[in-house]
């Protein structure tokens, strides 16, 4: 049996970066920046008053005090948008809005909080003292000219987008978002919602792979349910290589499956049919699908049991499908937990990935419980669990012993 390590390997070393491609800051959400982004600007682009208030000369409120106000004529008033040519002297106030430039002579800003208007707004009390400085945000304080804003590799945040269009980016370099083909083979597979005949069951992994594929930030073709004939599966598995960047199936990948989905990929693609030595998800196949004069398409063999299906799906093809879209960090985010109950498990020469509840517990750790049954069709239990567990093979985890998780939400 292979590794879990050596597979993902080999899989992961054969999904390149897809082409990068350009886009506005509103629509690069959720892909991953290919080049740094760098400011042509400061920002902000002039110093300005963080608080609605009154610039000042600070040495003027240097006495300033609720028992003891100074009181200093407003000379102008200035609202974001506007600014003002009056250069302030020393005993002088002008009126200012939050955002609004800091006029030239003015090197504090004091909240309105701490003021009286008097005379209908010709004079002001100001109750406070304040530093040289004090609510004044400088020109690019932010960001400052020549500055790299975003570096490559960066996942594209609303706050990220705000950022760009601060910096007046007007066009970002990304990674383009993976094209997968999904899809599901089986003449007994039923999709209508009509009554199940002899030997039928319910359309279940490709409904629950486009949800992945999805989650993952990818662009989902459902290919739906094509029977099982080996021409038309050729065909559909040719179109969707042209079309996608990968492509992924589900079932017909064990040792002693003769399956058309075995058959068809066995001869058109560059396949390698695995047992990795894990549980549950010990089938897998992947494969390149050569598709004109561009590179070949990835294929994703999957098991045909729900449940190793998706545990295939997050150990093996979601990483690599991340690695194609661009993403540092591939995997899920993986934390040392503590098993409150324990996991046990029997000696087997394979890594156990069991399916567990995680929550963060008041000692700052994450703490792991079983969820449920952990047969690989039994997927009802696993859908309510939110990590995987990686447990050694042996006898399993000691009750308040540590294991290694991979936290899926």
């Amino acid at each position: 049996m292979t590794p879990l390590a050596d597979a993902q390997a080999f899989v992961w070393g054969h999904c390149a970066p897809l082409p990068v491609i350009s886009t506005s800051p509103t629509n690069a959400a959720g892909y991953v920046l290919a080049a740094d982004v760098i400011a042509p600007e400061p920002v902000p682009p002039f110093a300005n008053s963080a608080l609605d208030g009154y610039a000042v000369v600070a040495a003027d409120l240097a006495t300033a005090s609720a028992g003891s106000p100074v009181e200093l004529p407003v000379v102008a008033e200035v609202a974001a948008g506007t600014a003002t040519d009056h250069v302030l002297q020393r005993g002088e106030a002008i009126r200012i809005m939050t955002g609004a430039p800091v006029p030239a002579g003015a090197d504090a800003v004091v909240m309105v909080e701490d003021t009286e208007r008097l005379d209908g707004g010709a004079r002001v009390s100001i109750r406070a003292a304040v530093d040289a400085g004090a609510a004044v945000r400088p020109a690019g304080s932010d960001i400052g000219a020549g500055d790299v804003v975003v570096t490559a590799g960066t996942v594209v945040t609303p706050a990220v987008v705000g950022v760009l269009a601060s910096a007046n980016a007007q066009a970002v370099q990304v990674h383009r978002r993976a094209r997968v083909a999904v899809l599901a083979t089986g003449d007994e597979l039923v999709t209508d919602g009509g009554p199940l005949g002899p030997g039928q069951i319910r359309e279940t992994n490709l409904s629950m792979l486009v949800a992945a594929l999805a989650d993952a930030g990818c662009n989902v073709d459902d290919f739906g349910v094509v029977p099982d004939d080996e021409a038309q599966l050729e065909a559909v598995l040719r179109q969707a290589a042209a079309e996608c960047d990968a492509i992924v199936t589900s079932g017909g990948v064990s040792m002693g499956d003769y399956d058309v989905v075995k058959a068809v990929l066995g001869r058109i693609a560059d396949m390698h049919w695995m047992q990795i030595a894990i549980k549950p998800a010990k089938p897998f196949a992947f494969g390149l699908l050569a598709a004109g004069e561009g590179p070949a398409t990835p294929i994703f063999g999957l098991p045909g049991n729900p449940v190793s299906a998706l545990v295939s799906f997050e150990m093996l093809a979601r990483p690599a499908l991340r690695q194609m879209m661009g993403h540092e960090r591939i995997g899920r985010t993986r934390v040392v937990a503590v098993a409150d109950a324990g996991i046990t498990r029997r000696t087997d020469g394979k890594l156990h990935l069991d399916r567990v509840i995680a929550e963060w517990g008041t000692d700052g750790r994450c703490h792991v419980r079983s969820a449920r049954a952990q047969g690989s069709h039994q997927l009802a239990a696993t859908a309510t669990a939110n990590a995987i567990a990686e447990v050694p093979d042996g006898s399993g985890v000691a009750p308040g012993g540590d294991v290694v998780v991979h936290l899926l939400s």
